[in-house]
């Protein structure tokens, strides 16, 4: 009788045990699919946000002549395309500033800020 009990807990501990490592394998299965699409999501925005410092970087800071209406279109609408405030706020403070030191200093708020969100 009492092996017979000690037999069923045992039999028992090991069906308990089979189901608890079936859900740990799928529970690690889902951890890491939202992994995989998490950094799938992130990645193209930090793209993106390199694409734009990148085109920055060429078609104003190395430029040698006053930038142009079309480049400045351009570059407006790839700072909105990136759906960001902060970097749309601070590219505005940039266009807008009213002075050569002003538009130094916003340049450099811009590049932080651009820089930050790309490793991110």
């Amino acid at each position: 009788m009492r092996k017979e009990i000690l037999v069923g807990i045992i039999f028992l501990l090991i069906v308990i045990n089979l189901y608890l490592l079936f859900n740990l394998y799928k529970l690690q299965t889902q951890i890491n699919l939202l992994k995989e699409k998490q950094s799938n999501v992130i990645q193209p925005i930090n793209r993106k946000t390199l694409e734009f410092l990148d085109l920055f970087v060429k078609k104003v800071l190395k430029a040698d002549k006053e930038v142009d209406f079309e480049t400045r279109l351009l570059l407006e609408n790839k700072v909105r395309e990136l759906q960001d405030k902060e970097i749309l706020d601070t590219w505005n403070k940039f266009v807008n500033s009213k002075n050569e030191t002003e538009a130094q200093n916003n340049v450099k708020d811009l590049l932080e800020i651009l820089i930050e969100k790309s490793l991110k």
